[in-house]
């Protein structure tokens, strides 16, 4: 390991390669930002540049954009509750109501640490058990990916445990958008209504951009007695945790980070998955979880250092399998092929540049990161100066250009607008936009393994969930659902003697 370490630091520390990651990383926390821009998105936009460069610093390069884009979409989901990349969207149930009571510096500080931490834990495993948490991988079948889009899908009874029924017609109406489209395995179309925009499905991320931005300037125009004074009193400048603090998360940093990591490994489930997996087991194993939602260090911690953390772990199969382990890995891997780099077992034999090269890349940009998102975050946070009456607009316009910018098209644009309704509608009647989010990320995963699954197994339901790994989790899968409810009816049984 240490040679490999020593011979990644060499690449790396060269001085026009540690430029380029540098730049990287900038464009990475710039990209991240920008509402509407997803982590692959980014790469795809730094792709043109790697092109003109060798294979070690063209994955170098690309790796820090990645991995500094995840941190960079946490600023404006702290800030302005658009998550800057969808694996940041539960990083607003706890940043944006720490910002909207003046502790915006405070959430800032805890995500960029938690940033890091998850990043560098996920390159040391990366680089010390690459080829045994691949082999991990292998045994993750269509079964075995169910059960684990499943089990994120199970805890939709914790985000809101004071009422779950409507908690569960949320996220079953996340499930159904989910389904639009055309049939991942008969190629028909779905539930389209002739529109053409919803052939290729609903986009997460103008849906997301509108249940949370939009619906947000729905409601902050409707509270007129809402002053600007109260909205603008935040303070941003950047506060690191104390070591109390700090202290006090170490457990969900650690358990985020390991999480993070396997689940950044499985092949298509990548930082959003983990992100909402995290934040969730959470809150569930947390002493208070009545606290989540409202505004809590640990909320935040769980979801930026769990997303961090699945950017490295969806480099292990890329290098060691060559499986891309999300929808970024699989563009850089495009760049790699390109280069004639041959991604396999033999990578680390005959070509261990490449692994040490992304070790020590993702090492380096993910302490350059916190130095460059402080000064984004000011930039950004400059924004909360302008009286609401004017903020509002500009909110709703980064967030349309956000959503235009997914396809180019205006059909995305309505969807935002019409989900920025449906959220605000949803805030009224108390139904939980976030359940409804959760079930719409995990909707395309759950049923495309859940179809695969039968077709391996021609409908044997033993044989498509008979392994150890699927059992486990199908079983705790159970246990999370039922537990919730017997407990609510418990407390209202005893209420009504």
């Amino acid at each position: 390991m240490f040679s490999l370490l020593i011979q990644g630091f060499q690449i790396v520390f060269a001085p026009s390669t540690f430029l380029l990651i540098f730049a990287g990383t900038v464009l990475g926390v710039i990209f991240g930002a920008m509402p509407g821009v997803s982590a692959s998105m980014a790469v795809a936009l730094a792709l043109p540049f790697a092109y003109s460069l060798n294979g070690v610093v063209a994955i170098a390069f690309l790796v820090a954009v990645y991995c500094a884009s995840i941190t960079g979409g946490g600023i404006t989901a702290i800030l302005f509750k658009i998550p800057g990349t969808p694996s940041n969207a539960p990083t607003t149930f706890d940043g944006y109501p720490m910002a909207a009571r003046g502790e915006a510096g405070k959430a800032l500080g805890v995500s960029l640490v938690c940033s890091a931490f998850g990043g560098l834990v996920a390159a040391f495993a990366m680089a010390l058990v690459s080829p045994q948490l691949s082999a991990m991988a292998l045994k993750f079948g269509p079964g075995e990916i169910f059960a684990v889009s499943f089990l994120g899908l199970s805890v939709l009874t914790a985000l809101d445990s004071g009422n779950i029924i409507k908690t569960v017609i949320a996220g079953l109406t996340g499930l159904w958008l989910s389904t639009i489209g055309l049939d991942p395995m008969l190629g028909v179309p779905r539930f389209t209504f002739g529109t053409e925009t919803l052939v290729s499905g609903v986009e997460m991320i103008p849906v997301m951009i509108g249940m949370f931005a939009i619906t947000e300037v729905l409601k902050n125009t409707v509270i007129k007695e809402k002053k600007d004074e109260d909205l603008n009193k935040a303070s941003t400048k950047t506060v690191f945790p104390s070591i109390k603090e700090f202290l006090s998360i170490k457990w969900v940093m650690l358990r985020s980070s390991i999480l993070g990591t396997i689940v950044g490994i499985l092949p298509g489930a990548g930082a959003t998955i983990a992100s909402f997996l995290s934040y969730t087991t959470e809150t569930k194993l947390s002493k208070h979880p009545e606290k989540f939602g409202t505004g809590i260090i640990d909320g935040v911690a769980a979801s930026e250092t769990a997303n961090n953390a699945a950017t490295g772990g969806s480099m292990v199969p890329l290098l060691s399998l060559g499986i891309p382990g999300g929808n970024a890995a699989a563009i850089m891997m495009s760049a790699l092929v390109m280069k004639g780099v041959q991604l396999g077992p033999l990578l680390l034999k005959n070509q261990p540049e490449y692994l040490s090269s992304v070790f020590a890349s993702m090492i380096v940009t993910n302490i350059l990161m916190v130095l460059i998102s402080i000064f984004v975050a000011k930039i950004f946070a400059k924004i909360l100066s302008i009286p609401y009456s004017i903020l509002g607009p500009v909110i709703i316009m980064l967030a349309t250009i956000g959503s235009y910018a997914v396809k180019n098209g205006t059909g995305d644009v309505k969807l935002m607008v019409i989900a920025g309704v449906i959220g605000f509608v949803f805030s009224y009647l108390k139904f939980s936009a976030s359940a409804l989010i959760l079930g719409l990320v995990l909707g395309t995963m759950c049923e495309s393994a859940l179809r695969k699954a039968a077709v391996i197994a021609n409908g044997n339901v033993v044989q498509m969930f008979g392994s150890p790994i699927s059992i486990v989790l199908l079983t705790v899968c159970f246990l999370l659902l039922v537990i919730p409810i017997i407990k609510s009816l418990l407390s209202l049984r005893y209420s009504e003697k």
